[in-house]
């Protein structure tokens, strides 16, 4: 699925934000709402999940890790031959 965001002359023109910005905004409050994991919002954020999590920390909000997150983890090191 591709979404296309299109911000609207003056927003863009008085918020000077990078589209790797918006994108960060995007997954930070998607993630603080709960609608997605913090593997997906890192994704969304194109960042590494770690350099995700330390932006969150730095910005107070708690990292949600519940068991599906820890099952993906688990899954993630045994496809890298870590476990």
């Amino acid at each position: 699925m591709q979404i296309t965001l299109e911000i609207l002359d003056n927003i863009a023109q008085t918020t000077p934000l990078s589209e790797a910005d918006w994108l960060r905004e995007i997954a930070i409050a998607l993630f603080q709402k709960e609608l997605i994991t913090l593997n997906r919002a890192s994704r969304i954020a194109q960042m590494h999940q770690i350099e995700f999590q330390k932006l969150l920390a730095s910005r107070g909000i708690c990292v949600h890790y519940d068991v599906e997150d820890f099952e993906q983890d688990i899954q993630h090191l045994r496809v890298r031959g870590w476990l």
